[in-house]
């Protein structure tokens, strides 16, 4: 990919960023954006934000290797999660009139438990962002030929740039332009890769009939419901899904918005799935799982459509990674330091919310470059279980049963319990293991709280 039509494309995207920053003047256009979306460009926000590289590259990948199987996640469990955000959350999300998750628990629970709910929520998304800086450093790398580190380095500046100026709105703006740029790119390299194997028909026949199973081979009833739950449950109550629900205009527009990123993501997520299932006709012996879409995309298609691909891969990395940082930043801003200092004009809110971009940045290439790799910083990610959030914040907005006690006890029962189960004890289903011991410590410090206040009033 010529290195000129790179910078070209980063440059726009810096240059619309700061086009639409003009538009924000408060903390709410910044994290929310003004909370004015529509239904079109809620859905496909939600939809790019999960859309990513990982979308493209793991679930081809695990496909190509495992069967459907390996799709189990990527897109059915995610595009189910979205389905599960439109049905139960996102109207009545929208209603508390919440900028942040953090406002729920300062709601229901109290400021203690808003505060600790922030430092659950923030370590993991902050590695999450390093693995995706150093993702996107690394393609920079191949792609201009520099130093890994000095490539690192670029890619966090342009990406804290980018987001420091555009906050949400301009987030939702070029997840349109990239998701649609990644979405082709794909249909592209389907009807390629169709027509390389000798149409539709002989697509289907080059399939084994084994590989059409969505069961993984010799797992336990157990380790496929977990293989199932995490993606589903686990990214239910994100950060970054409820600060798009919550910018939407009204709850219908929010509830309806879910509805069509299920649509989008599921109908889209079908090209990686065929590209894996017909993979071994095209590539039978590929080292690497996860260079299928890249090496189909060199194979198939002229250079120029080539780079498109390229830059669309770029795209997915960069509507993840300001995601992430601008929830990071809602999260510590609004929630932790604001209320600290007592700021209350619209403009110290909003210098605060764009300053923590930048820490948040900072902190995420500091991580990034100490990192071994890109997996390591995945996998570390994922110790930091979402287990204690899922169960509190669904108690929060269904039920007025436990206090804060029990919301803490929960909390941290799910922080520390997953990488136990995991790691240390090897459980076959640890985070359904982890969701049950949030649960279950949550409903016991709730009746205890529930019989020391029967107690006090007799």
């Amino acid at each position: 990919m010529s290195v000129w039509f790179l910078l070209l494309y980063l440059g726009a995207q810096l240059g619309f960023s700061l086009w639409l920053s003009r538009r924000i003047k408060s903390e709410g256009d910044y994290f929310v954006a003004g909370r004015q979306l529509g239904t079109g460009w809620v859905a496909f926000s939600l939809f790019a934000t999960w859309f990513g590289a990982e979308t493209c590259l793991g679930s081809s990948g695990a496909v190509y290797e495992s069967g459907l199987s390996g799709a189990r996640a990527d897109p059915f469990g995610y595009g189910l999660c979205l389905l599960l955000l439109g049905v139960f959350l996102a109207a009545r999300l929208w209603r508390g009139g919440f900028m942040t998750l953090g406002d729920l628990y300062r709601q229901r629970f109290g400021v203690g438990v808003e505060r600790l709910a922030v430092l659950v929520l923030v370590p993991s998304s902050l590695i999450w962002a390093a693995a995706q800086i150093r993702a996107f450093g690394q393609v920079v790398s191949a792609t201009m030929s520099i130093d890994v580190t000095l490539a690192i380095y670029l890619s966090a500046v342009f990406v804290v740039a980018y987001t420091f100026f555009g906050g949400l709105l301009g987030d939702v703006f070029t997840d349109l332009v990239q998701g649609l740029i990644l979405s082709v790119s794909l249909i592209v390299i389907l009807v390629a890769a169709v027509s390389a194997v000798g149409g539709p028909a002989a697509a289907l026949q080059s399939i084994d009939s084994e590989r059409w199973s969505l069961l993984g081979p010799d797992e336990s009833l157990f380790e496929q419901l977990d293989r199932w739950s995490v993606p589903i449950l686990g990214s239910l109550v994100a950060q970054e899904l409820i600060a798009r629900v919550v910018a939407s205009k009204s709850a219908d527009t929010a509830q309806r918005a879910s509805f069509w990123a299920c649509g989008i993501y599921l109908a889209l997520g079908a090209s990686p799935i065929v590209l894996g299932l017909i993979g071994p006709s095209l590539v039978p012996t590929l080292e690497d799982p996860e260079q299928l879409l890249p090496t189909l995309a060199q194979r198939l298609l002229p250079s120029f459509l080539f780079a498109v691909f390229s830059c669309a891969l770029i795209s997915a990395i960069l509507s993840t990674i300001d995601s992430i940082l601008l929830a990071v930043a809602a999260l510590l801003s609004h929630n932790l330091i604001v209320p600290l200092l007592g700021v209350t004009s619209d403009r110290g809110r909003l210098l605060w919310g764009r300053g923590f971009v930048v820490a948040t940045g900072a902190i995420a290439l500091i991580i990034a470059l100490y990192a071994e790799g890109v997996y390591d910083l995945v996998e570390t990610a994922s110790a930091f279980g979402t287990a204690g959030v899922l169960v509190t914040t669904l108690i929060a907005l269904f039920s007025g049963y436990g206090g804060p006690a029990a919301a803490t006890t929960a909390l941290i029962a799910g922080l520390v319990t997953t990488p136990i189960a995991e790691y240390l004890l090897e459980l076959p289903a640890p985070f359904l293991s982890s969701v049950a011991v949030a649960l279950i410590s949550y409903t016991a410090v709730a009746t205890l709280e529930r019989r020391g206040r029967v107690a006090s009033e007799a």
